[in-house]
């Protein structure tokens, strides 16, 4: 599924047996970059969102590690809701997309792989600034 913002659905192996479920991805094949950064975000309390940014050059691929997550992603010209709640599925979100991660399930946990080590300055957090940068490309 590649909804019109950029963002792209990236399915990744899942084997399951008699032992568990164990669910992996592979560079480049399920991600378009070598993450230099991860970070985890869970305990969101219910009703409260995360991300509410955009980024200027660094790409990010979420990853649901248990319950469920909405996400939505704009571009600027369209915006795609996307469920994430299976562990064998990460969402690439490229850089000049603007998310918000919001719908926390209770005891939902997401692992974030960025592409760039964390730099304020790559941070977009005015939705209206994100829009003129959007139109003056």
């Amino acid at each position: 599924m590649k909804p019109g913002t950029g963002v792209a659905l990236s399915r990744m192996f899942l084997v399951e047996d008699a032992r568990g479920r164990l669910s992996a991805g592979e560079f480049p094949q399920h991600l378009p970059f070598s993450p230099v950064r991860y970070f985890v975000v869970y305990d969101v309390p219910p009703g409260q969102t995360r991300g509410e940014h955009a980024h200027r050059q660094c790409r990010q691929f979420l990853v649901p590690l248990g319950g469920s997550i909405r996400v939505t992603a704009d571009d600027g010209v369209t915006r795609e809701e996307i469920v994430l709640d299976r562990t064998d599925t990460g969402l690439y979100v490229p850089a000049m997309v603007w998310t918000v991660q919001h719908d926390f399930s209770p005891g939902a946990t997401l692992l974030v792989l960025a592409s760039e080590t964390y730099d304020p300055a790559d941070y977009i957090r005015d939705y209206d600034e994100f829009r003129a940068l959007v139109r003056a490309c």
